[in-house]
This record gives C-alpha cells, sequence and structure tokens, in this order.
C-alpha cells in the first residue's frame, strides 16, 4: 500500500517561510538542565539543515516531556545542541505566538532557524481533538497566518491528535519531513512485502499495544511466530494457566491489564504454536541475585528477564527468520544481572540474515548501548509508540493529517 503524501521535494521552499514541528524530547538532568542523549536532534538535523540549505527561513515547533515531570522544562538548551550538531545558529525564543515571536518569525532572513518554546507550556498542546478541531486552536490560528508551509518531521509522535502535530495540515500546504518520509516509507514497505519466515518480539511494558499488534499480525497472516517477553510474556504465561506470583499478578492487576489476560487467553486458543512465550524465566532471589527458574515453578519474587533455555529457544527461531520486527526490551536491562535476555535477542537479531526493524523506544537505546548492535540491523525507529501503533494496523493521524492534505 503506498501512503501518498507531500515531501519537501513537492515544494519550491526558497525565500518560503517554513514551519517545522519535529521530535527532539530528550533525557535532560532536572538539575543542570543539561541534554544528556541528543540522537532524535541528530535525526532531525538532515531536515532542518535541507530546508535551510535550500534558503527557507525555518520556524521550529517541539516539545520537551510533558507537565508535572522534572524533564519538563523550555527549549533554550535545544537550541545551543541543534546549533552545534547543525553549525548553524539557531536563534530561541521563551514563547510560541506571542507578539514578539511573532514578529522575530516575520523578520527572519533566508536559511535562518528559530526555535520557538516548548508547545507543552501551552495547555491546548495536552488535548486530543480531530485535526479541523485542532486547527482552530490558538497555536494554529496565530501561526498560520504568517508561515507559508507546514512540514511534519515528528513521527515519534505521529500518533498523537495535539495542535502542533495535526492543526496546521488542513489550513496550510503540508508535507512530510526526511525523518518522518523514511520511517512510513520503509516501514510501509517492510509490512507490504513481508519475506517468510516472519518473527514479531514483543516485549516491555506496553502491553496493552503489544498484544493489539499480536492480534493484528497474527490475524492478517504476517507473523508466522511472535515471541513474548517482559510484562508481555508475564500476561502470557497467566492466560496459559501458570502460576506466576502474587507479586506478578498483583503488577499486573495494579496497571489494570488484567483484562489482557482474558484477550491473551483467546488468541493462545486460536492460534497455539505461533504464540511463544518463555519456558523458563529469571527472578530476583532473596538474596539479590539472578535466579533462573522453570515457568512450572515461579516463586513469589518479581520476574525480571527471560531465562536461559527460553533465550536459546528464541535465538533460533530469530536465526532461521527472514523477516524481524522486533519492540520493547526482554527484561529489566538496565541491571547487568537481567540484560542477558534482551543482549542475547539482539545479538541473535544482529546475527540473522532476515530484514530487521526495530521498534524504537527503550530497545532502540539497548541496540545501541549494548555494543554496536545498530550496524548490523536494517532500521532502527525513531518513535517506539508510532512504530507499534503503525504495526497493530491502526492509522497515524498526522500521518493521515497530512494524506488528507495532499489531496487538496
Amino acid at each position: 500500500m503506498t501512503i501518498k503524501f507531500n515531501t519537501i521535494d513537492d515544494f519550491d521552499i526558497e525565500g518560503k517561510t517554513v514551519l517545522v514541528r519535529v521530535d527532539i524530547n530528550s533525557p535532560v538532568d532536572p538539575n543542570s538542565g543539561i541534554i544528556l542523549d541528543d540522537t532524535r536532534m541528530k535525526l532531525h538535523s538532515e531536515t532542518l539543515k535541507e530546508l535551510s540549505d535550500k534558503g527557507a527561513k525555518v520556524v521550529v515547533l517541539a516539545h520537551q516531556s510533558r507537565p508535572g515531570k522534572k524533564d519538563f522544562t523550555t527549549l533554550e538548551q535545544h537550541s545551543h545542541v541543534l546549533s552545534k550538531n547543525l553549525n548553524i545558529d539557531v536563534k530561541y525564543i521563551d514563547s510560541i505566538f506571542s507578539h514578539e515571536a511573532k514578529e522575530t518569525i516575520k523578520n527572519l532572513k533566508n536559511s535562518e532557524i528559530l526555535l520557538l518554546e516548548n508547545v507543552r507550556f501551552f495547555s491546548e498542546e495536552s488535548i486530543s481533538k480531530s485535526p479541523e478541531e485542532q486547527s482552530q486552536t490558538l497555536i494554529p490560528q496565530n501561526l498560520a497566518p504568517i508561515i507559508d508551509i507546514f512540514v511534519n518531521d515528528a513521527f515519534a509522535a505521529a500518533h498523537r491528535s495535539q495542535p502542533s502535530l495535526v492543526g496546521f495540515a488542513p489550513i496550510l500546504p503540508s508535507a512530510a519531513g526526511r525523518v518522518m518520509e523514511k520511517e512510513l516509507k520503509v516501514l510501509q514497505n517492510a509490512i507490504d512485502n513481508v519475506e517468510h519466515p516472519c518473527v514479531f518480539i514483543l516485549g516491555g511494558m506496553k502491553s496493552d499495544d503489544s498484544i493489539d499488534v499480536m492480534k493484528n499480525v497474527l490475524e492478517n497472516g504476517t507473523a508466522d511466530y511472535v515471541l513474548t517477553s517482559g510484562l508481555v510474556a508475564n500476561i502470557l504465561l497467566l492466560a496459559a494457566g501458570y502460576d506466576i506470583g502474587k507479586v506478578n499478578k498483583k503488577f499486573i492487576k495494579d496497571r489494570d491489564y488484567c483484562y489482557l489476560v482474558k484477550k491473551s487467553k483467546k488468541l493462545i486458543k486460536k492460534y497455539g504454536s505461533k504464540i511463544v512465550y518463555p519456558k523458563d524465566v529469571a527472578i530476583q532471589n532473596k538474596e539479590g541475585l539472578r535466579e533462573d527458574v522453570t515457568v512450572d515453578k515461579i516463586p513469589n519474587f518479581s520476574i525480571f528477564d527471560i531465562g536461559i533455555e527460553s533465550i536459546k529457544d528464541y535465538a533460533k527461531i530469530i536465526r532461521s527468520a527472514k523477516t524481524i520486527f522486533a519492540n520493547g526490551p526482554a527484561g529489566v536491562f538496565e541491571e547487568s544481572k537481567f540484560a542477558m535476555g534482551t543482549e542475547d535477542i539482539l545479538n541473535a537479531i544482529a546475527s540473522s540474515e532476515g530484514f530487521s526493524i526495530i521498534g524504537g523506544g527503550h530497545i532502540a537505546a539497548a541496540t545501541v548501548a549494548m555494543g554496536g548492535f545498530e550496524n548490523d540491523v536494517n532500521h532502527i525507529s525513531s518513535g517506539g509508540g508510532a512504530c507499534i501503533n503503525l504495526l497493530s494496523g491502526k492509522k497515524l493521524v498526522a500521518v493521515e493529517a497530512l494524506i488528507d492534505s495532499a489531496k487538496k
């Protein structure tokens, strides 16, 4: 299926004021305000530099964290890091559509770049509405009259229907930036041209999304096997009738995931051996050490990884696959004694001859941190939530807004 949207190539941008929505949400030290990782800024640098090189007047919209979190802060530090990455002076103003901000935008010269304030400082940005409704909110209504073209490069946030992400496409000529364009083309091409056997590896904490993906890829015949780990595996084990211990049951209950156990029972009954859950798991025992136990003998201790025998089984299936999608770590990989599952799965993916996609978020960070596996993976997505939504068959609202804009 070809997704039809405009790209930067469809517009003459020289001398035009181009508003670019990026996702440069980054780890920030809450005490110093120093950005700890600039990976996302490096990704978006391609789009921003191209626009600047082609003579556009570039205005950048972005967010950092959300209200209530310790890293919810201004974008001043981001402007400095962007300037360094681009080797271009990125101006910054501490407002979004104040008189000063609008005058600064109007006075931009060709090739200059201006970063506006964190859009989540403005309360409307937290409200989800349709693109048409969002186009009537204050950010689009104030900025659109002084903007010529809107470029959405924020694939990582493409599943969110917020004013800065979807509100400009209904009222301005709009295009996908290079990050958005690449993500959609690579992921959609992989989905449309799956080679079998195809293996999905689903782990981490976002179990509701993962089980939606599982259901979708098994129903439509995309997946030959779905390997589970992390909280997803615990839910599957419980659904399969195993006693995973009170502490692990409580963890599932406290996250309101009990309904997923019922959903998983139906999937296991329907798809049987295509859904693979661990035969052993790693718990943290009373001495605080890793202990691998079979799933029929799980004591009342927290499960922090899949076990060694499961790792061997998973690696064998992965190495024989021709297409591999992975989303979510196998366990608490931040602790060295529970990193084995995640590391060995990544090693199996890296050494496989199949086409491999890593679905963003924590698993993407682990891919880079655990010995440079990123060089042996075909594609690492910049957006875990957006990627997993796409794989589960859901439409990305920001992408749909771009598609609708291209029809006008």
